[in-house]
């Protein structure tokens, strides 16, 4: 294995566009690409499979709707029933319409404090973490390819150049 990777520096979201769509027709295994802000078709340019993280959102919603439903049935109807506002406390299916709004609260919080965790997990981002940035041009207005190297390395940065790149370099990859 290889232990040495292309940098491949582009000024133009458009141009980093059509540069990844020629890089991946030669063949090459685009490692990582680093943006200053989200380029919108760039997923699909790299070939990238569909996220399933809007899955993962309905079944924590479920899970947060189940958490009411059931917290509700027993605080308000088997712990301590109560009269408020002359509503029966019989049964749950009798004041659930009162409970809608704390049901739809608590499918929102769930989904959303569960999908902050996910992500954070899935993108390994913890807490003082060091930042992998290779180039601090990247937050700034400049676009990163990083490519790996799986063979002639002149023929690729004569592609790279040719392909708008305006600044290219090989370096060790880090470890």
């Amino acid at each position: 294995m290889n232990d040495k990777i292309v940098h491949a520096l582009y000024d133009d979201d458009d141009v980093l566009l059509s540069a990844i769509k020629t890089i991946r027709s030669e063949k090459h295994h685009i490692e990582e690409v680093y943006t200053p802000f989200p380029v919108h078709g760039l997923d699909k340019a790299m070939g990238l499979e569909e996220t399933r993280i809007a899955i993962m959102s309905f079944i924590y919603g479920c899970i947060g709707l189940s958490v009411a439903v059931l917290m509700m049935n027993y605080i308000m109807i088997e712990d301590w029933p109560q009269n408020i506002g002359g509503k029966p406390s019989f049964s749950y299916l009798e004041n659930m319409p009162a409970f809608v709004p704390i049901m739809f609260e608590m499918t929102v919080f769930f989904a959303a404090h569960l999908m902050v965790i996910t992500f954070y997990m899935r993108s390994r981002l913890w807490p003082f973490k060091k930042a992998e940035n290779p180039n601090p041009l990247t937050t700034d207005d400049k676009f990163l390819v990083e490519i790996g190297i799986h063979g002639n390395v002149k023929e690729l940065e004569k592609l790279l150049k040719k392909s708008g790149a305006i600044g290219v370099s090989v370096i060790e990859k880090p470890k």
